[in-house]
């Protein structure tokens, strides 16, 4: 491997788009990258290290918020491991909630098409029980 490489090999080494590097950069999730004198980015082992971790972090549905946690906990070796443990809990928690409303979403509008004919007929349960919804009324 090169000793730096430029966003397009930073990119294809990561799988982390060039677009989101630089977005990664302008949020300030991710260092600035050194550059040449003609101004192109050069990345290295340790940003190489950096964007993979955070793409697997994204992977995993963190947020960028959580990711900036994980990351300063990743690069302080002294860390307490019930840190990264808790935040994970949430996250973990978090997805569960989530879980729940997709399985309740998903029985409703089961039930829904299961329910409709699905014919000719203008009558049709979905639309009825759409317009019936509490928070559809005004």
């Amino acid at each position: 491997m090169n000793e730096s490489m430029n966003i397009g090999q930073a990119a294809q080494a990561t799988g982390v788009s060039a677009k989101m590097i630089r977005h990664y950069e302008s949020v300030g999730l991710f260092p600035e990258a050194r550059r040449t004198e003609s101004g192109y980015r050069l990345y290295g082992e340790k940003e190489l290290a950096t964007l993979r971790f955070i793409r697997h972090s994204r992977d995993l549905g963190f947020s960028l918020e959580q990711i900036r946690a994980l990351l300063d906990l990743w690069q302080n070796r002294r860390r307490p491991s019930r840190q990264v443990k808790a935040l994970a809990q949430e996250h973990l928690d978090e997805i569960d909630k989530k879980l729940r409303e997709l399985q309740a979403m998903k029985s409703t509008l089961s039930h829904l098409v299961h329910c409709c004919a699905g014919d000719d007929r203008p009558d049709c349960p979905i639309i009825d029980s759409l317009a019936d919804a509490p928070h559809a009324r005004q």
